[in-house]
């Protein structure tokens, strides 16, 4: 186990909570990324394959881009919840998801009170909340944690658990690539290959089969790329008139960022996205440890790990970026 973990409750613990509930509710934050519901899935049919009463929820459901996840038609939004058989769960856990608000408002007020909740993630900004909670920062996703609990506790990895436990590994480690992928992600990627995930199939439908539209907002973005710092800095908005005239989906804009963040010379990226309820969602990437964009976005109610976070703020974009920016350029200079 990496040293950085922060908990109050063992894998061993963690089993025994949920083989002792008969009726388990498991969430991701909204806005879901391939960890999020890579994680719940994955975790979701392990339990469903022990014969656990098992719903699964997400406040925005399954974006295109990853309908071909596994087990993604067991996942509801809070609409068809509400339409449905009321949910009376044993143990809530929440999957990849830093504070028990990113489960969505509407989520949040389907869950009965009085229920335990299990949070497993590996956030750094992570709020400790629940009954029982797993954090681990130096993991590279909650994907890996999820592996690593259900092999060591031997509950069951099919080909279906562990094609969605890859597709978790892969996007949050930039298929592998991003300084926080370790030796055991390797191993664990390697394992779940063993175990039957499809490598090629996985790698085709996360990054070979975009919408045209989103090559169409790249070459958006390109004409208004602003670079700063001397070069350090690299940033560059989506403004609403953007996402309406392309008809732009929220899982469209993943990976963008990546575009800019391998500038050469580039230390930290960000993504303004002007959003039509007066916010502005600021993603940060860095690629120097020593520039803590986690920190940066705490300033402003966000987080997430320090070489990428985001946060929401209410602002006008130029404003948002004007603030943001000035966080990271002095972010910059105290790295020096």
């Amino acid at each position: 186990m990496s040293s950085g973990i922060v908990t109050n409750t063992s894998f061993q613990q963690m089993g025994a909570l949920l083989k002792d509930a008969g009726s388990i509710v498991v969430l991701s934050h909204l806005r879901p990324d391939g960890d999020a519901l890579g994680s719940q899935l994955a975790l979701s049919l392990s339990l469903r394959a022990l014969g656990k009463k098992v719903r699964v929820i997400n406040q925005d459901g399954v974006p295109d881009s990853l309908a071909f996840l596994p087990g993604a038609g067991l996942i509801e939004t809070p609409g068809q919840v509400a339409a449905g058989p009321a949910i009376d769960p044993d143990l809530i856990i929440a999957c990849d998801t830093a504070s028990r608000k990113r489960v969505g408002d509407d989520v949040a007020q389907l869950i009965p009170d009085g229920v335990p909740w299990l949070n497993i993630d590996h956030h750094i900004s992570n709020e400790r909340y629940g009954e029982h909670y797993y954090i681990d920062p130096v993991s590279p996703a909650t994907g890996q944690i999820i592996y690593q609990f259900l092999r060591i506790e031997n509950l069951p990895v099919d080909a279906e658990v562990s094609e969605n436990l890859f597709v978790a590994i892969s996007t949050d480690t930039g298929s592998f690539q991003f300084p926080n992928t370790t030796a055991e992600t390797f191993r664990a990627g390697a394992e779940l290959i063993d175990r039957g995930a499809s490598v090629g199939h996985i790698s085709q439908a996360l990054y070979e089969n975009y919408p045209l539209r989103r090559t169409l907002l790249l070459g958006e973005l390109l004409k208004v790329l602003e670079i700063g710092n001397n070069g350090q800095r690299a940033s560059w908005a989506m403004t609403l008139e953007m996402t309406e005239r392309l008809g732009i989906q929220a899982s469209d804009t993943d990976g963008l960022i990546d575009h800019i963040r391998s500038i050469e010379g580039v230390v930290v990226a960000a993504f303004f996205q002007e959003a039509e309820d007066g916010y502005v969602r600021a993603s940060l990437r860095s690629k120097d440890p020593d520039v803590d964009v986690c920190a940066v976005c705490q300033k402003f109610n966000g987080g997430g790990h320090k070489l990428a976070a985001g946060v929401r703020m209410r602002a006008s974009l130029r404003e948002a970026q004007n603030k943001v920016l000035k966080a990271i350029d002095e972010a910059l200079e105290r790295s020096h």
